[in-house]
């Protein structure tokens, strides 16, 4: 068997992360409790964009809460900063900790970076970790770190369901084949939120070849009004499915009221949406934040930059709303799981979509004669410029977060429409 790249990353993580979980079999352990998991001599520190209103941010905290209890970091030993704006705000947060006694601290924004790096040079003994950032492996900080994981795995696999939904509309009568179009609500046009979007339009196209879909942008990561304009937007403009990389229940709560099928992300919106939701992808940050800490706590090294993978457990999808779901949708879904896993599936398989290069857009890709990518320069070692600076296009296909963690795929495709922002 030929030993990849990506083979042996995959390898090393499950490594690392059975290493973090080794003692912690019994289950979870809330803080102060006894048992065989006497806790670790840590106080960690974690920096929230918004507080546990937004899915994205409760996401982090759930998994903080989940990390700490398993590693028995006792209530006082864990801080937590909620509604942390992208500025200078983070960088006071971080010393606030430090001050504090925190060794560990965790920031969750991708716009939390330069601060965090700010204090990472002037606290040379306290490990800062970043997830969603892309300077880490350049910085040459030995106590900064980033983290991501695969999620367009996860995203793509919710693209499933919501293919098998529109199939089930179809053949309902409900929908033609060529009225199967989507609707998307991004917060930025960046690549984390592309990709997003991209691997989900994918996995609908996998099992609905007809599908199209249309995308807006409310510029924030967290605007429930905006996002919910921006969804009852697309549905009046003929989007029978909607799906977000927004934060808000403001999307989800005008599919309910629209009773338009929804897939939402960074976990379940069942609560608002009995009738219409699907299914959600979502990044598990609990593995890494344990992985993490346990090192700041023995004196151990992290890499400076960790991928997790659908194979690491580090994505994740909740379970199928029977209610709303299309039959068959979770056989699908584990079907097409155990092809990513196996790797006999890629997400971006050049040979599932086509790409238009014009002096506008895509001026970083060269394609066949069928619009198929052949070469994509990726900006991975990012600068302020982001200049390209590595080929990620190879053996058929976009290897995407392989290079760095954070997601560099920013292609726009054929069959997504950019609508532009939300106003």
């Amino acid at each position: 068997m030929k030993i990849t790249k990506k083979i042996i990353a995959v390898i090393l993580s499950m490594l690392l992360i059975g290493a973090a979980f080794a003692g912690c079999a019994g289950g979870t352990q809330n803080e102060g409790e006894g048992g065989a998991n006497e806790g670790i001599d840590l106080k960690a520190g974690f920096i929230f964009l918004h507080d546990e209103n937004s899915t994205y941010d409760k996401n982090f905290i759930n998994a903080a809460n989940l990390a700490c209890d398993n590693l028995g970091i006792s209530k006082e030993n864990r801080i937590y900063k909620t509604n942390i704006p992208e500025g200078n705000e983070c960088y006071d947060a971080a010393a606030e900790l430090v001050d504090a006694g925190c060794k560990f601290v965790f920031a969750d924004s991708f716009g939390h970076e330069s601060y965090i790096i700010q204090a990472a040079k002037e606290y040379p003994d306290v490990q800062f970790f970043h997830a969603t950032g892309t300077r880490a492996h350049t910085e040459g900080l030995a106590n900064y770190h980033n983290a991501f994981a695969s999620i367009y795995e996860g995203r793509y696999l919710a693209g499933i369901a919501a293919g098998m939904k529109l199939n089930e509309m179809i053949a309902n009568g409900q929908i033609t084949a060529d009225q199967a179009k989507m609707g998307y609500v991004g917060a930025f046009p960046y690549a984390e939120v592309k990709s997003g979007y991209t691997s989900f339009y994918l996995g609908a196209k996998s099992v609905c070849p007809t599908v199209t879909m249309d995308v807006t942008f409310t510029n924030s990561w967290y605007n429930e009004a905006l996002e919910k304009e921006g969804a009852e937007n697309l549905i009046s403009n003929g989007c029978v499915l909607i799906s977000q990389h927004a934060d808000s229940m403001g999307a989800p709560t005008a599919c309910e009221n629209r009773g338009v099928p929804n897939v939402s992300y960074n976990g379940s919106t069942v609560s608002v949406a009995p009738n219409t939701f699907i299914v959600s992808s979502r990044i598990n940050w609990a593995p890494y934040m344990e992985l993490a800490m346990k090192a700041v706590a023995e004196g151990k090294s992290v890499d400076p930059d960790w991928t997790g993978t659908i194979s690491t457990e580090s994505v994740l999808l909740t379970e199928v709303n029977e209610n709303a779901a299309a039959p068959d949708t979770q056989k699908a879904i584990d079907e097409a799981k155990a092809k990513l896993v196996d790797g006999t599936l890629h997400v971006y398989d050049t040979s599932t979509f086509t790409v238009t290069v014009s002096d506008s857009k895509n001026v970083n890709a060269k394609v066949d004669a069928d619009g198929h990518l052949t070469s994509y320069m990726a900006d991975v070692d990012s600068d302020d410029n982001y200049t390209p600076d590595t080929e990620v296009v190879k053996d058929g296909y976009f290897h995407e977060s392989e290079y760095r963690s954070a997601p560099y795929f920013d292609v726009d495709i054929d069959g997504i429409n950019l609508l532009g922002n939300v106003e």
